[in-house]
């Protein structure tokens, strides 16, 4: 009998069959244009990521414009996960304000890495207006999440502003404090409506 060929202890063996291979793909782009950014992701980058042959994102993805929006609705999604767990825990408008404010001066938006994908998906989705369903599925999922507590119009208002301050806090050299944040929030709410 034959001696069967040894892999070294640190290379992983691979399996024909990975029914994880698509969605371990769409990690490892987005490990890809966090690094590289889109105008740096490449099938190569990728598949090299991924620790798959190249031909294995072909089979798997028509183009690499396929493999960023998989890549890009599960950051929409893990991100509006976070959305909805945040607002579960509440119970009232008043703990919904304060859960508004956790969610702009929070980890969820302002992960250096997520901030960083979040942005090249807007970029992105500006070029590329068949993108917006992304962005679009996205916001929807936030505003629902928040409109538990808060009229359409409020709750239109409190996204934007959720955005706004996380990009300003994220990008200024003198982060908003959490104070005027908590202000910015109050002053919404409290708007009368026409």
């Amino acid at each position: 009998m034959a001696a069967e060929a040894k892999l070294p202890a640190h290379a992983k063996p691979r399996r024909r069959h990975d029914p994880d291979r698509r969605s371990n793909i769409s990690d490892a782009a987005l490990d890809v244009i966090a690094e590289h950014g889109v105008a740096g992701t490449t099938h190569r980058k990728i598949a090299e990521a991924a620790g798959v042959p190249l031909g294995s994102l072909t089979y798997h993805f028509a183009t690499l414009d396929d493999i960023l929006a998989e890549a890009f609705t599960k950051l929409a999604n893990q991100t509006a996960d976070g959305f909805e767990a945040a607002m579960a825990q509440v119970g009232n408008q008043a703990q919904a304000r304060a859960a508004v404010v956790r969610l702009i001066t929070g980890e969820l938006l302002n992960d250096p890495r997520t901030m960083v994908l979040s942005y090249e998906l807007y970029a992105l989705a500006v070029r590329r207006p068949e993108l917006r369903r992304i962005t679009d599925a996205w916001m929807a999922r936030s505003r629902a999440a928040i409109g538990r507590f808060f009229d359409p119009d409020t709750t239109l208002m409190l996204d934007a502003l959720i955005e706004g301050l996380s990009m300003h806090r994220a990008l200024s050299l003198a982060p908003m404090p959490r104070s005027t944040v908590e202000a910015a929030v109050e002053r919404i709410v409290n708007i009368p409506c026409p």
